[in-house]
């Protein structure tokens, strides 16, 4: 039976959870790949946010490169974002192993 300061820690931890939530759906990261030719938003909730595609990237003889450097430029952006949210929640749960969190 869980006594009244675990029940207002974990009441507490439940708040602090909504609240991070709310700011990894706010919180973005930018990838860059090809020297800045492709950039791309992700935010903390793995929501692809943006892709920016310089002209120079762009050749209709060579159209596989630009598809690499699409695929690069996100699955970094997809790890920066998943590496954000994952410090931040171990900041938030002190390092606790909470199953479904992430």
């Amino acid at each position: 039976m869980m006594n009244r300061k675990m029940m207002k820690q974990a009441q507490e931890l439940q708040k602090n959870m909504l609240k991070m939530q709310q700011e990894l759906e706010e919180a973005t990261v930018e990838a860059s790949v090809g020297g800045g030719v492709v950039k791309v938003v992700v935010s903390g909730k793995m929501k692809l946010e943006s892709i920016v595609i310089e002209p120079d990237a762009v050749s209709p003889d060579d159209v596989e490169m630009l598809q690499d450097l699409v695929l690069a430029a996100v699955n970094e952006g997809l790890e920066k974002a998943q590496t954000m949210a994952s410090e931040r929640m171990g900041a938030l749960t002190g390092g606790l192993n909470i199953p479904g969190l992430m």
